[in-house]
């Protein structure tokens, strides 16, 4: 038993996480997993997916969501969180996914999906290394738009007070922030706020 145990230590030192099906693919059971998380060796950080106990990765919340919702990209308000514009601390994570795609829906984790259209769901994507885990998130330009477009759920002033952050930290510049609002169709309602950060 031990032999197996250090077999899926030694997989965690070398990627930070397995998976059930990581771990079968090696000739090892995947029962082993839920055997070293009892005796408090693994954390379970999203379903079939765990990590050592003592690992834990900045950005926790979004490694987990990230996960879960392996498809989905960061957007909104934890996207804002992520890039550092805004001061909310939103309950939830907000993930994107294409529209009409599947994603799971009993997440013991509170996500906040937006369906989002092909062209719009690709444009603006970056991905991040958290600690040997990928995670998807929204350029600061592309979040800034999609706040105007989504104000309605976060509110008018979150998304200025994004506008006005990203362009004084120098985190999105205004014509890649106007590249996105044309392919969104937002720069009729983003031009007057646009125009007094200039």
């Amino acid at each position: 038993m031990q032999t197996y145990v250090d077999k899926i230590i030694k997989m965690l030192k070398k990627q930070n996480t397995v998976t059930s099906a990581g771990v079968r693919k090696a000739g090892l059971s995947p029962s082993l997993l839920c055997y070293m998380k009892d005796m408090g060796m693994l954390r379970r950080i999203a379903h079939g997916v765990y990590m050592l106990t003592e690992h834990i990765p900045s950005n926790e919340t979004f490694v987990e969501a990230a996960l879960t919702i392996p498809g989905g990209v960061m957007c909104l308000l934890s996207a804002l969180q992520y890039h550092e514009l805004t001061t909310q601390m939103p309950g939830e994570v907000w993930m994107a996914v294409k529209t009409g795609s599947y994603y799971p829906r009993n997440s013991q984790m509170p996500i906040k999906i937006i369906q989002l259209s092909d062209k719009n769901f690709s444009a603006g994507i970056e991905t991040h290394d958290e600690n040997g885990i990928k995670i998807r998130v929204y350029s600061p330009a592309k979040t800034i738009v999609d706040c105007f477009r989504f104000r309605n759920k976060i509110g008018t002033d979150i998304a200025i007070e994004a506008l006005r952050d990203a362009v004084r930290q120098k985190k999105a510049a205004s014509d890649k922030i106007w590249e996105y609002a044309r392919q969104c169709r937002m720069t009729k309602i983003m031009r007057p706020y646009m125009e007094t950060i200039q």
